[in-house]
C-alpha cells in the first residue's frame, strides 16, 4: 500500500516583473507592484509530497527530519531572501 506524506515550508524571495520593451508606465499598468525598479518581495508556501510504501520496521514512507533537510537545502537555502530574477 502507498501512502503520501507531506511537509510545509516557507520562504520569502523577491523578483521584478518588467518588459523592456515597453515604458515603465506600460510595465505598471501591466505587473503592477511586481515592476517596482527596486524589485517586489512576496512570501512562498510550499508543500512537498512523497509517495510510496510504508517502510514495515519504521512505518515510514520517509522520515520527516530527511525530507526537511532536503527542502533546506534544495529549496530554502538556494531562494530564501533571494532574488528570483
Amino acid at each position: 500500500m502507498n501512502v503520501t506524506v507531506s511537509r510545509k515550508a516557507h520562504f520569502n524571495a523577491a523578483h521584478k516583473l518588467y518588459n523592456s520593451d515597453w515604458t515603465d508606465a506600460r510595465n505598471t499598468m501591466v505587473f503592477g507592484k511586481c515592476s517596482n525598479p527596486n524589485f517586489h518581495g512576496h512570501n512562498y508556501e510550499l508543500i512537498v509530497s512523497v509517495k510510496g510504501p510504508i517502510h514495515p520496521e519504521t512505518g515510514f514512507v520517509l522520515d520527516m527530519k530527511e525530507l526537511k533537510k532536503i527542502i533546506n537545502t534544495e529549496i530554502i537555502d538556494e531562494f530564501d531572501h533571494k532574488n528570483l530574477n
